[in-house]
C-alpha cells in the first residue's frame, strides 16, 4: 500500500530536484523487411514503423499525466540497419535513403530520436558495413532525428582498428558536413566498444538481433533527486553516503519498473528492460557532476573524482536491480559533459580535463561522452582517442563509447552551441602530440587473454 508520505516525497522530487523517467525506447526488429529492391525496403520499413510506434508518444504522455512523474523523451531503436539494408543497397547513397526514411517515420510518430542507423565491425567489414560507415556524414547531415552507432571493439573479438581509423575520418566529415550548426551532426554519432543490444539512451540506441520483434525499454534518471538525499548526509561516513544512494536509486528505479509494465500493458508489447542509468541534463540541480560536489568535492576532476564516480555507479546499480524484473541497457552514471551544466563549468575553468574524464570512463556507464574539441583536431588524433576507450572497455568487458565533436571554425575556449537536451560546451583542449604512426597501422588489435573462457 503506497502511503501518503510517499506521494508528497514522489512529488517533491519531480517539482525540485527534475525527477524523470528520461525515455520510453520502443526497439522494433527490421529484419523481416529485408528487401532486395531498395524501394520496396525503405516502404516497408516506414510502414512497420508507422504501424508498432502509432500510440507511443501518447502513452507516454498519457502515464506521465496520470502518474505525475513526466516521461521525457519518446524513442524508437531499430536492428542495425547494416543488417536490413545489405541485401538492396549498393552504395552509400543508398544507405542515405534508408536514413531519410527513418527520419520520416519518426516524424510521423512523433518521437524526438530513432536510433539503429548502426553497424557492427568489431571484428570486420562487410560491404554493407563500408556503405553504411560512409553515409553517416551525408545521412545525419540531411536527417533531423536519426542517431547512429558503430560498434568497433568487444572483449571478445577485440578491437578493428581499420574501424577505428576510418572513424577518425567519419567524425571530421559529419563535423565538417554540419558545421554551420556548431558540427551538430557529430552529436548523434557514437562509437562503441561492448554496445548493449538494449540500450534505450541515444545516440547509441540499437535493436539487437537477439531481441523480440517489438519491445519496451525505459530509461530512468533523476540525478537531481541522488545529490539531495546526499545532502541530508553531508560529513557521514562511506557506509551511511553509500546506503544514501542505495536507497534512493531503488525508488527512482520503482517508478521505471511501474511506467514499463504500464506502457507495455496499454501498448500490447513486451517489457525489455528498465535501464537505471542517471543521465543528467542542462536544467540547473539535475548534474552527476553535483553529486560529485556533494560527495566533498569542491570540483568535478579534482583528485578523489575517479573514486566518487565509482562509489556513485556501483551504488546506482544494487539499489536499482533490487526494484526491477529486468535490469540492463547500460545503467549507472553518465557523465556527458555539454549536457550537464556543472560538468561543463568544469572543463570551462580547467578542473576537468579530457585526460581526468578518460579515467572516469574506467569505472561510470559509458565514456567520453558530448565533449567539444577543437575543429582542426588530425582524424588521426580522434582515431587515438576511441582507440584508448576501446581499449578500456576491451580490457575492462565493460561498454565504453565515444562520442567527441570536433566543432569546425572554432578552437580551445570557444563555446558550442547544441541546443535542448544537448546543452552547450566549452571546446576543451586535445593532446597535440601525434599518433598516425600506431592508428595507421591497420588490422585487429587481439582479444585479451581473459576472453577466451570456453
Amino acid at each position: 500500500m503506497i502511503e501518503l508520505k510517499e506521494v508528497f516525497e514522489t512529488n517533491d522530487m519531480v517539482l525540485h530536484e527534475n525527477l524523470d523517467v528520461r525515455t520510453i525506447t520502443m526497439g522494433i526488429s527490421l529484419l523481416d523487411c529485408i528487401d532486395p529492391d531498395l524501394d520496396r525496403l525503405c516502404e516497408k520499413i516506414y510502414d512497420k514503423i508507422a504501424t508498432y510506434a502509432k500510440d507511443l508518444v501518447k502513452v507516454g504522455d498519457d502515464i506521465g499525466l496520470e502518474y505525475g512523474v513526466p516521461v521525457i523523451n519518446k524513442r524508437i531503436s531499430i536492428t542495425p540497419a547494416a543488417l536490413v539494408g545489405g541485401a538492396a543497397c549498393k552504395s552509400p547513397e543508398d544507405f542515405v535513403r534508408i536514413a531519410e526514411t527513418l527520419d520520416a517515420a519518426a516524424k510521423k510518430v512523433g518521437v524526438n530520436f530513432i536510433g539503429g542507423f548502426s553497424a557492427l565491425v568489431q571484428k570486420g567489414m562487410t560491404p554493407a558495413d563500408r556503405n553504411l560507415i560512409a553515409s553517416i556524414p551525408e545521412a545525419l547531415a540531411r536527417t533531423e532525428r536519426v542517431c547512429s552507432s558503430v560498434s568497433l571493439g568487444s572483449t571478445k573479438a577485440g578491437i578493428n582498428m581499420d574501424a577505428v581509423r576510418l572513424m577518425g575520418d567519419i567524425v571530421k566529415a559529419t563535423a565538417e558536413r554540419t558545421k554551420e550548426n556548431d558540427s551538430l551532426g557529430c552529436a548523434k554519432l557514437v562509437v562503441f566498444c561492448n554496445p548493449a543490444d538494449d540500450n534505450p539512451f541515444m545516440a547509441g540506441a540499437f535493436h539487437g538481433v537477439t531481441e523480440a520483434d517489438c519491445v519496451l525499454n525505459v530509461g530512468v534518471s533523476g540525478p537531481g533527486v541522488v545529490k539531495t538525499a546526499l545532502s541530508k548526509v553531508r560529513g557521514e561516513s562511506f557506509e551511511v553516503l553509500c546506503e544514501t544512494i542505495k536507497k534512493t536509486a531503488f525508488k527512482i528505479t520503482r517508478i521505471g519498473q511501474l511506467y514499463a509494465k504500464e506502457a507495455s500493458k496499454r501498448l500490447g508489447v513486451p517489457f525489455g528492460i528498465v535501464d537505471l542509468s542517471l543521465a543528467p541534463t542542462p536544467a540547473v540541480g539535475d548534474s552527476i557532476a553535483d553529486i560529485i560536489c556533494e560527495m566533498g568535492m569542491e570540483y568535478a576532476g579534482a583528485p578523489g573524482t575517479t573514486a566518487a564516480l565509482a562509489i556513485l555507479n556501483d551504488q546506482v546499480k544494487k539499489g536499482g536491480i533490487m526494484a526491477s524484473s529486468y535490469v540492463g541497457g547500460l545503467s549507472g552514471a553518465f557523465i556527458p559533459v555539454s549536457e550537464d551544466r556543472s560538468m561543463a563549468e568544469a572543463a570551462q575553468i580547467g578542473a576537468l580535463t579530457l585526460e581526468k574524464l578518460e579515467a572516469m570512463t574506467c569505472v561510470c556507464s559509458v565514456g567520453l561522452d558530448m565533449i567539444a574539441i577543437p575543429g582542426d583536431t588530425p582524424a588521426t588524433t580522434i582515431s587515438g582517442i576511441i582507440a584508448d576507450e576501446m581499449a578500456i572497455g576491451m580490457i575492462n568487458q565493460k561498454t565504453t563509447a565515444v562520442r567527441v565533436i570536433p566543432v569546425i571554425g572554432k578552437g580551445v575556449g570557444d563555446t558550442a552551441e547544441f541546443g535542448g537536451l544537448l546543452g552547450d560546451a566549452r571546446i576543451m583542449p586535445v593532446n597535440r602530440y601525434g599518433c598516425a604512426g600506431f592508428v595507421d597501422r591497420g588490422g585487429r588489435i587481439p582479444a585479451p587473454v581473459h576472453s577466451f573462457k570456453n
